[in-house]
């Protein structure tokens, strides 16, 4: 709710400014107002929905609404016809922020990390009231005890972890500065893609639309993908494709041609984009996730502030920006296949889980061709692994997995950038709330 009035005033304030310094206090509020309005919210709907439908929330809301309001934003500058006006006519729906506490519960998982059982437990029973179902006694009071415990032995543990931990250990560190330089990748493609629509030679606010629309097809597709083929080599694949036919639109002629492959190449990236949102959260061990995924985005922030330098070179050339793009789309899809797979394993939760995580998988171990199980395997993080059954006590497995949350601060962190469900024990838990 903060965020989304800050984001309101400044950007309210913006229609206003004078003063070129003016502008820049005011957009430097919204900006700073912005990533949180989307993550914070996207976050904590994603903790109220079961793993089995995670994907599909995570995908299909920014789908439907992210395309909607990105289709009709060229529309709405036109109509305006004034950037005072458009400034007011985008900043107004941030004051339906205002409803959020009475519209969305606070986040249980949070609540106990800072040891609020019982407005936790409250919150959880007006579910079972919404989902007309009920959680036995015994589970709650098990998850009572079980959930003190774990933060009184985190407390008396008493160790604080950094983002430089992401750093001390080898591969750890390899799969850290992999992520970032991808997601650095990512990001500079994807940016450079929105604001180049205006050299492609046709009508930008035409264009600016069917590039938008894009991406409901493309999480479309990511959702009913994503859980069978992986990350890893979807990644790649969607990133290399990106970079293919933004090469091919500088070999055909300016307009139709080179606007249609520059748009395919829209299309692939925007599947990369939000394979990449979660990958760095399954990938990086608990106790870190938090502030390593801060980081992640951080760097992608600075890897976009070039975008309009990329796209400036279109006075040089028309080619330039596209060729760039096409490079940075084929490198930065071919470094994540030196990624471990993500899908169905256990997440890491400790610095020595990410450390060992995936040690046993191949370069070309593909989730739609497994090896077959070994009892090794089933000893080592980050080997595929079947779910857990469904015939197992929801009781035991509810409980069994409270322990397994690890330190007051990988609580936190699980709670703040966990985008996706543990696929083991977990499960049973999520599906009990």
């Amino acid at each position: 709710m903060g965020t989304n009035l800050i984001g309101f005033a400044a950007g309210i304030g913006t229609a206003f400014c004078d003063t070129f310094w003016e502008f820049a206090v005011c957009r430097f509020f919204v900006g700073l107002a912005f990533d949180n309005c989307f993550t914070m919210m996207y976050i904590l709907v994603l903790e109220y929905v079961g793993p089995k439908w995670r994907t599909f929330v995570a995908n299909m809301s920014i789908a439907l609404f992210f395309t909607l309001a990105a289709s009709l934003l060229p529309w709405i500058a036109l109509w305006a016809d004034d950037w005072r006006i458009f400034a007011i006519g985008t900043s107004v729906p941030f004051v339906l922020g205002i409803a959020t506490p009475w519209l969305v519960p606070e986040s249980a998982r949070w609540l106990v990390s800072q040891g609020k059982i019982d407005k936790a437990l409250t919150i959880m029973k007006k579910f079972e009231r919404i989902n007309k179902t009920k959680i036995p006694e015994k589970v709650l009071s098990e998850f009572t005890e079980a959930s003190l415990k774990t933060i009184k032995d985190c407390e008396a543990d008493g160790r604080t972890y950094s983002v430089l931990d992401l750093f001390r250990t080898p591969r750890l560190r390899r799969n850290a500065i992999l992520l970032i330089v991808i997601w650095m990748a990512i990001s500079l493609v994807f940016d450079g893609h929105v604001r180049n629509v205006g050299s492609l030679g046709l009508d930008i606010f035409l264009t600016f639309t069917i590039a938008s629309a894009t991406e409901l097809p493309a999480d479309t597709f990511l959702t009913a993908v994503l859980d069978r083929w992986g990350r890893r080599w979807l990644a790649c694949g969607s990133m290399v494709i990106s970079g293919i036919f933004s090469l091919l639109a500088t070999a055909v002629p300016i307009g139709g041609p080179s606007a249609t492959l520059a748009i395919l190449g829209r299309f692939a990236v925007n599947i990369s984009y939000n394979i990449g949102l979660q990958y760095a959260a399954e990938l990086l061990p608990t106790v870190v996730r938090a502030q390593g995924v801060a980081l992640i985005h951080i760097m992608g922030y600075v890897a976009s502030i070039v975008a309009p330098f990329v796209v400036y070179l279109a006075n040089i050339s028309q080619d330039l920006p596209l060729l760039i793009l096409g490079v940075l789309g084929i490198f930065g899809g071919l470094l994540c296949l030196f990624l471990p797979e993500t899908m169905d394993t256990e997440m890491p939760q400790t610095l020595q889980d990410g450390e060992n995580f995936g040690k046993d998988q191949k370069f070309w171990d593909n989730p739609c061709f497994p090896r077959k199980s070994t009892e090794q395997d089933q000893e080592n993080p980050g080997q595929y692994r079947k779910r857990v059954s469904i015939t197992d006590s929801k009781e035991d497995s509810f409980v069994r997995s409270l322990p397994a949350i690890g330190s007051r601060a990988s609580i936190r962190a699980s709670v703040r950038a966990s985008v996706r469900s543990r696929k083991t024990n977990a499960e049973q838990r999520d599906n009990v709330v």
